[in-house]
């Protein structure tokens, strides 16, 4: 069986690396998305990276929260939090509603412009 301590310990020990690939490959993975609503590409293309990116950003909240466990409240965690937070929920509603959120970014990609 997994002992789960090992795997909370390496989390800790190797913070800056994991956090070095997971925060630009979460940043990347939702613009993806975010690039593919604002083009209109087909559902199942966003679905796909929609996925992707959540798959990227629930490892970085259990990463946070293994930092958490121990009691190490600082702004990072709170940053990291939010951004894992942000990028999940993002990707959430564009599965859930593409249609509004493509709608919704045609207007922001209006007011960019103006």
């Amino acid at each position: 069986m997994l002992e789960l301590t090992s795997v909370y310990e390496f989390s800790r020990h190797h913070c800056v690396a994991i956090c070095a690939f997971l925060i630009p490959l979460n940043l990347l993975a939702t613009s993806g998305t975010l690039g593919l609503l604002l083009f209109k590409h087909p559902y199942e293309k966003v679905r796909f990276w929609a996925t992707v990116a959540g798959c990227v950003a629930f490892p970085l909240l259990l990463h946070v929260g293994t930092w958490l466990m121990i009691g190490v409240v600082q702004l990072p965690t709170f940053i990291l939090s939010g951004l894992g937070i942000t990028c999940l929920l993002v990707n959430l509603k564009a599965i859930q509603d593409t249609q509004k959120f493509q709608d919704w970014l045609q207007v922001a990609k209006g007011f960019v412009r103006a």
